[in-house]
């Protein structure tokens, strides 16, 4: 396939905007950048996608999200509203995922496949939680994930906090998972909770269990609770005892980490491990926010995720971009080329480690042909300087026309290709009332 007439931003570094040019697609992969004229005249026969003018940019990527939190969209917490972030876990987030069944989890991850294609997010790495439904729950997602076409990270989180068959279910689903799945678009890696719902046992469990080569995917620090609690059972912090049991690593992400201090930020780093930043959900949790600059400043390979928001990825940009100047009171913080520098740059090597043969996040020769067509036209300048600004300031989730994932087809004038999104929403929305009523009747229990 040829796609003509477009803009390329390349996200090379240094980033490159080409008016007037093309990409030949072939087996998945970008074969040749050039101008329309020349790529026309090389390849006569291809089959043509005229970009008309839009701008042909590399899909955005998610560091990290939680399909099986669709269901929550609308739900009334019943009794009065949680005061922090330990109550939303425990009358909120807990009571949910376990009154997800195979057939709502499957719908929960069906429906943000659909917001992912609808908004240019062509990789997701999720992290599942469903206690009443572990065996098989990741192939269930797979499948969808397959017919969606999309690229996609897996795990199910481990936890002891519903006791300890469930958490060794858990660590057999994530080992499961990874041995046996054979698809190229979607990889494996070893989900952990946190710190605060594993004990030393189920750390060592999970710590033996690792397949050789692969990383763990986990929440760090995303409120106080988590580091008190891991004074108390060990006198160390979360990233020192987790530490101990070999978590860090090039392979692991370690989400939020808004309460770690410097010692702790020094071993992620030393240890090459992928911190992700999810500034909407902090917001919304009332958590706090990270030392984004900070962790910037120093190397730290911070990423953009969206903790199970909606997956317009560019939301998160935005969000990041406010969030640390109102936090800190200073309009210098979360510059936006840092934040382009996150979302883009990082999210693409971070995929790359769970797809190593593919380079990702960038439109090249040999790379994967992960494409968005995007309508945008800017009525000031647009450089590779002020790309950042443009995006921010400028770029909305409707401006995405056509998404493209190791070059199939997915969406093409806003039109879906893959997925019916009207079906999907009805069999949703038939399936939502069940799932309410067992998480209402889960929190009553506990109230």
């Amino acid at each position: 396939m040829l796609i003509t007439d477009g803009t390329l931003i390349t996200n090379e570094t240094p980033n490159r905007i080409l008016s007037d040019h093309a990409l030949y697609i072939e087996d998945g992969v970008i074969q040749a950048v050039g101008r329309t004229d020349e790529l026309l005249a090389r390849y006569p026969q291809a089959e043509r996608l005229n970009a008309r003018g839009q701008l042909v940019m590399p899909g955005n990527i998610c560091a990290h999200t939680h399909f099986y939190g669709a269901y929550a969209r609308g739900m009334a917490i019943p009794g009065p509203a949680p005061e922090d972030f330990p109550q939303i876990l425990k009358r909120l987030w807990w009571p949910l995922d376990k009154a997800l069944d195979r057939d709502s989890v499957r719908m929960s991850a069906l429906v943000c496949l659909v917001d992912a294609v609808k908004h240019g997010t062509t990789t997701l790495i999720d992290h599942h939680a469903s206690p009443n439904y572990i065996e098989g729950s990741l192939d269930v997602i797979a499948d969808v994930v397959d017919w969606a076409g999309l690229r996609a990270v897996l795990c199910y989180e481990v936890t002891d906090r519903d006791g300890e068959e469930k958490m060794r279910a858990g660590i057999a689903e994530n080992v499961r998972f990874m041995a046996n799945n054979e698809n190229p678009l979607i990889a494996g890696t070893f989900g952990l909770h946190a710190s605060l719902t594993l004990d030393d046992g189920a750390l060592r469990a999970c710590a033996d269990a690792r397949p050789d080569g692969a990383g763990f995917h986990v929440h760090v620090a995303e409120h106080e609770a988590d580091e008190d609690d891991s004074l108390r059972r060990s006198g160390r912090r979360v990233v020192e005892r987790l530490h101990e049991y070999g978590i860090w690593g090039d392979k692991t992400i370690a989400a939020h980490c808004i309460h770690i201090n410097e010692t702790e930020r020094r071993i992620l780093q030393e240890t090459g491990t992928w911190v992700s930043h999810q500034p909407r959900s902090n917001m919304n949790n009332g958590v706090g926010a990270m030392a984004f600059d900070h962790f910037m400043a120093q190397g730290m390979k911070v990423c953009i995720g969206n903790d199970g928001f909606s997956n317009v990825m560019w939301e998160d940009w935005k969000a990041a971009y406010l969030l640390h100047k109102v936090a800190n009171r200073d309009p210098r913080r979360a510059n936006g080329a840092d934040i382009f520098s996150a979302a883009a740059y990082n999210n693409a090597r971070l995929a790359e480690r769970f797809f190593p043969d593919m380079q990702l996040g960038v439109l090249t020769p040999g790379a994967a042909a992960d494409i968005i067509l995007v309508d945008y036209h800017p009525y000031t300048p647009l450089t590779e300087g002020n790309l950042p600004w443009h995006i921010l300031f400028g770029f909305e989730a409707s401006m995405v026309t056509t998404t493209i994932v190791a070059g199939a087809v997915l969406m093409r004038d806003r039109q879906l290709l893959t997925l019916d999104e009207a079906e999907i929403a009805r069999a949703a929305r038939e399936l939502a009332p069940r799932v309410w009523e067992r998480y209402t009747a889960n929190v009553k229990a506990i109230l």
